[in-house]
């Protein structure tokens, strides 16, 4: 199949298909006048490289995951350990959203937000404010 047919069923745009293919993760064949040519096979690992991508995995997560997932004699646990690390920095990140909003809530609870000048979340943004 042709790179429209291949991103029609993958959900995955052309340019990126080019970029997997350009980075390795992807090696379609070529038809005989040249084009790509997009087998069964690598509509699988298209679609599991856009759920991959979809659920926060860095493209060299989907490196390791992809070569476990053609790879029959993988272990599980390596394919645990790539997803714990994803949920560790998820949850990491989801603490770091707390405390901005944390500190983002604060300054607008005391920015009067009316005609005077006088502004916290200025002041905080210039380096003076309350958030310490």
């Amino acid at each position: 199949m042709n790179i429209g047919d291949a991103s029609a069923q993958s959900g995955l745009p052309a340019k990126t298909i080019r970029y997997y293919e350009e980075i390795g993760l992807l090696k379609p064949g070529r038809a005989g006048n040249g084009y790509r040519d997009y087998s069964v096979k690598d509509l699988h690992g298209l679609r599991f490289l856009q759920r991959a991508r979809s659920l926060g995995f860095s493209v060299d997560d989907c490196r390791q995951l992809l070569s476990l997932y053609h790879d029959k004699a993988r272990e599980s646990a390596d394919v645990k350990a790539i997803a714990e690390a994803k949920l560790v920095e998820i949850d990491r990140k989801i603490a770091e959203l707390v405390g901005l909003r944390g500190a983002l809530h604060h300054l607008v609870a005391h920015c009067h937000g009316d005609e005077r000048p006088d502004c916290p979340i200025i002041d905080e943004l210039a380096g003076h404010g309350l958030v310490q």
